[in-house]
């Protein structure tokens, strides 16, 4: 039976891809400001619903003006979480790009693709650069990998650069930690069930077989708590300010009392 359910949430996922893809296109070819972000909301908003992704949120996501959100990685899933709430452009390892589907649907997210080394850090940035100069807000995963979502690895301070310099200085940046309550109906009390929704760095399970295996769970509840935005320009040094972020998605992971009702 529930491999049953899960051949009907992947058709059901096609099928949400067919309407959505067309219809974004058109908009991408005529708009790429603010609005550019609606039909991906809904698009993600589908996701969870069709995966059975409950999507809980703790304190206030800052949407006044541009702003550079970070987070802690758990997953794939984590993007259509993230992004039923907020409407900025996700920056992702290059190799996203290539992912069969995956990679263009997250260019129809004018998603920036990154690479991590250091030769590359200076193209990298100017691209970044270019999208902030444009308005557009960033959301960034600093851990540079993704986990199971127990606890944080230390920020990668290189991407805060962006932040941290004279023409950001109305830059906002709002650290918030996704936190795994319950996954297949559970809490994630052991790694089997956690890796459910988690696909992280220890894992050898393929992309594709990790997402039959969720859809033929009972999808899973997740707290986004997102923190108080601070002002870009209250930092001089990148480092300090990744430390900040760090320190903050951390508290939010490791606080134990499941916000779900």
């Amino acid at each position: 039976m529930r491999s049953l359910i899960a051949s009907l949430k992947i058709l059901a996922f096609l099928f949400l891809c067919l309407l959505a893809v067309p219809t974004q296109l058109l908009v991408l070819a005529l708009h790429k400001g603010p609005y550019s972000y609606i039909v991906p909301q809904l698009w993600h908003k589908g996701v969870c619903l069709i995966f059975r992704i409950k999507v809980h949120i703790s304190g206030q996501p800052y949407t006044q003006s541009q702003t550079l959100y970070v987070s802690n990685h758990l997953s794939y899933l984590d993007i259509p979480v993230i992004a039923t709430v907020l409407r900025a452009s996700f920056v992702a390892k290059k190799d996203v790009a290539s992912w069969p589907v995956f990679g263009f649907l997250s260019r129809l997210q004018q998603t920036a693709f990154i690479q991590r080394n250091r030769g590359a850090a200076a193209k990298e940035a100017g691209a970044l650069d270019t999208m902030l100069e444009n308005g557009k807000s960033l959301i960034i995963f600093p851990e540079g990998t993704s986990t199971d979502g127990q606890s944080v690895i230390p920020f990668k301070s290189s991407l805060f650069s962006l932040a941290v310099r004279p023409a950001m200085q109305d830059l906002k940046i709002q650290p918030f930690s996704i936190r795994l309550n319950r996954v297949d109906g559970q809490p994630p009390t052991t790694q089997p069930l956690r890796d459910t929704y988690a696909w992280h760095r220890d894992m050898e399970t393929e992309l594709p077989t990790h997402l039959w295996l969720f859809a033929k769970s009972k999808g899973a509840d997740i707290s986004l708590l997102f923190a108080p935005p601070v002002k870009a320009s209250d930092y001089n040094d990148r480092k300090t300010l990744a430390k900040h972020c760090f320190e903050t998605v951390s508290n939010g992971v490791e606080n134990k009392q499941c916000l779900a009702a």
